[in-house]
């Protein structure tokens, strides 16, 4: 008796996504990666290129949702549609970057400000003030001349970097976007919602980023008040990406 031919059709076929190894907008991803400016090492989390700007300074992990601003521009535009797992290198103009230098940012100082903060100002120090990060340009008897623009504004970057792959885990994924978006990561636990527990000041932000929340993980905040005391509550959020 003759064998019968089996015949498969392609819709008979199990359909196997194309985008399963690529990387998609709102992808939480596990990012290695290296800035340079100027051929110069600023930010890595590499530990080979990172020991080049400090013997001291410790890798930490890097997780971000991808197009969701919490990288430079130009990085983030460039992380969707790369593979998993393969190593990348980008450009990214100064405008995709941090911005250009901004006449207005360059400022002139009373003395007073930094004595009052015991701090002697002098030509090319750099130092933290409100925020930013400040070059002193000169210190004319009782003013100074003081740059807030970012060190790197108006520079073009280059990026190397590498996704090591997508994050499927709902605690990992909480605490990424707790420090992203609330700057600091809360107690927490998943259920049906991500609850956060707290002092009764923190359930109006809840409130406001719930949505957010269910938006990029699909679970919304939920919230139970616990006694804590705000000025202890550490701030467990990394600097993230520059």
């Amino acid at each position: 008796m003759a064998k019968k031919r089996l015949v498969v059709k392609n819709k008979d076929l199990p359909i196997i996504s194309k985008k399963a190894g690529v990387v998609q907008r709102n992808d939480f991803i596990e990012l290695k990666y290296t800035g340079y400016s100027n051929g110069e090492v600023f930010d890595s989390n590499i530990e080979e290129d990172l020991k080049k700007l400090d013997k001291k300074a410790e890798v930490k992990e890097a997780i971000i949702v991808v197009g969701q601003g919490m990288v430079l521009a130009g990085l983030d535009r460039a992380l969707e549609g790369k593979e998993i797992g393969k190593e990348y290198k980008i450009k990214i103009g100064y405008r995709e970057g941090f911005g250009e230098r901004r006449k207005e940012l360059i400022r002139t100082i009373p003395l007073k400000a930094f004595s009052e903060k015991k701090v002697e100002p002098k030509a090319g120090m750099i130092l933290a003030l409100d925020n930013y990060i400040v070059k002193i340009l000169a210190v004319s008897g009782a003013r100074v001349i003081a740059d807030f623009n970012n060190p790197l504004a108006g520079k073009d970057l280059e990026y190397k970097f590498k996704v090591i792959g997508k994050v499927d885990d709902e605690n990992r994924k909480a605490r990424t976007l707790f420090g992203a978006i609330f700057r600091f990561v809360p107690e927490f636990e998943v259920r049906d919602k991500v609850i956060v527990k707290g002092p009764k000041e923190l359930e109006g932000v809840v409130k406001i980023f719930s949505d957010r929340f269910k938006n990029l993980m699909g679970k919304g905040l939920g919230f139970e008040e616990k006694k804590v005391d705000l000025g202890k509550m550490k701030n467990k959020s990394d600097k993230g990406i520059q």
